[in-house]
């Protein structure tokens, strides 16, 4: 079962929570782009049958993460632009299934990427925008081996810091726009490391 609410505006933020929470068997939900907030995503917590989570809002801090830590069933949670900081990282630990996390809302530094370096099931991360991250930060993704999308524009990453992306013989996808990284020296990696890259950014 799919419920798709984007930019949704017609109806306040509590009515639309208090008609999901008898969806018990609900496995999509789309809140992107509405009013949800910390508090109303309580009201999701016994949804508990979620695979997918789509929360593209401001107004979500690390309160509101906390507070979906039940639903441990979850294979794909965006945050894009959720005000989710480092201390917000740890309730990550939860969502051992994630198959798809992004986290764009620039309040994550190295510290929080050693709790995502925990979710070994990853094929997609998203952390763009956040810019206070390092070549450090790329040293802890090395491990997460299964990683076919990887996106850390808009960072402080260097091309000092590609050769910790070797191990990840899956990447096809990776995007380090806006960052000290010369198209050159992904080609190298490309070359030597990675044989399944096909899309990379800058070009």
């Amino acid at each position: 079962m799919q419920l798709v609410l984007h930019e949704l505006f017609t109806f306040s933020i509590n009515q639309v929570t208090h008609c999901c929470v008898g969806l018990t068997r609900l496995e999509n939900l789309n809140l992107s782009f509405t009013a949800v907030s910390d508090g109303s995503l309580r009201k999701l917590s016994g949804l508990t049958s979620l695979k997918s989570l789509n929360l593209d809002s401001r107004q979500i801090t690390d309160a509101g993460l906390a507070g979906l830590t039940g639903l441990t069933g979850l294979t794909h949670l965006d945050l894009f632009g959720a005000r989710i900081t480092d201390y917000g990282t740890n309730w990550l630990r939860y969502f051992k299934a994630l198959r798809s996390l992004e986290i764009c809302g620039g309040g994550i530094t190295d510290a929080g990427v050693k709790n995502i370096k925990e979710l070994v099931t990853l094929t997609l991360l998203n952390l763009s925008q956040n810019a206070n991250l390092t070549d450090k930060a790329l040293e802890m993704i090395s491990g997460l081996t299964a990683l076919v999308s990887l996106n850390v524009s808009n960072s402080r990453v260097t091309n000092g810091g590609l050769h910790h992306l070797k191990s990840l013989k899956n990447l096809r996808s990776l995007s380090l726009e806006s960052c000290k990284v010369s198209a050159c020296e992904i080609r190298k990696l490309q070359a030597a490391e990675l044989p399944n890259l096909v899309n990379f950014r800058p070009e």
